[in-house]
């Protein structure tokens, strides 16, 4: 339970106004995003139990597009999700002035939070398009260090591609999480396939050696966890 009483309106009012805009909510981010807050913080509880499908049920939303807000909220911090099961998840919901992407300014105005010097601030770099630009193209080659992120060979920079992690056939976004550098054999190959089954195909046909094969999976840990920004940003 929540340790202050809360103001249903003043919170609602945050989400709206602040929130969700800085963010850049989207439609489905928004909408699980109430569905959520109202049976949690404005009932007086900071977790709760919930299943994705029986959510989307409610909310009239296809399953993956559910999922997918689910993860994008959880990366952006809006909750944090402590479990994932086939019977239901369990997450803990953040108040506005507990998610790093914002910041308490004056009168309790949230805010947007920046980095060090030069780097943008937490929800823009969540929320920026990593294919908008060559300049952010660039960043995630850069991270990668001229290596595929797949099967670890280093080609030559104009034969490298970006790929997405999670598929755009199943909500994936141009996000600096979802976003790799590879080379264009393991481009064509991994095709719709999630990406540790990919990784295990390669395993499978000596690409990739047991040790790299646990490396590349920590990676992909890593990268949904948003620990491997770009390093230019």
């Amino acid at each position: 339970m929540l340790n202050r009483k809360l103001n249903p309106k003043l919170l609602w009012i945050q989400f709206e106004d602040v929130l969700a805009p800085r963010l850049g909510l989207t439609v489905w981010d928004r909408a699980v995003y109430s569905y959520l807050l109202r049976h949690s913080l404005v009932v007086g509880k900071l977790r709760l139990q919930f299943a994705v499908m029986a959510m989307a049920r409610t909310l009239g939303l296809a399953i993956g597009a559910a999922r997918q807000a689910v993860r994008r909220l959880d990366e952006l911090g809006t909750l944090r999700v402590l479990k994932r099961s086939k019977t239901g998840h369990l997450a803990e919901m953040r108040l506005p002035e507990k998610i790093r992407a914002l910041r308490p300014g004056k009168n309790g105005a949230l805010l947007l939070t920046t980095g060090a010097a030069g780097e943008p601030p937490a929800a823009t770099i969540e929320t920026t398009d990593f294919l908008k630009t060559w300049a952010l193209r660039k960043a995630i080659h850069d991270r990668e260090r001229g290596a595929c992120f797949y099967c670890l060979r280093r080609t030559p920079g104009n034969v490298h591609c970006l790929d997405h992690v999670v598929p755009r056939v199943r909500f994936g976004r141009n996000s600096y999480r979802n976003l790799v550098s590879s080379c264009m054999e393991c481009n064509s190959r991994k095709g719709d396939r999630p990406a540790r089954d990919f990784l295990r195909t390669l395993y499978r046909q000596g690409r990739l050696r047991p040790a790299e094969l646990d490396t590349r999976l920590r990676a992909l840990q890593a990268l949904a966890a948003g620990k491997l920004r770009p390093v230019s940003l």
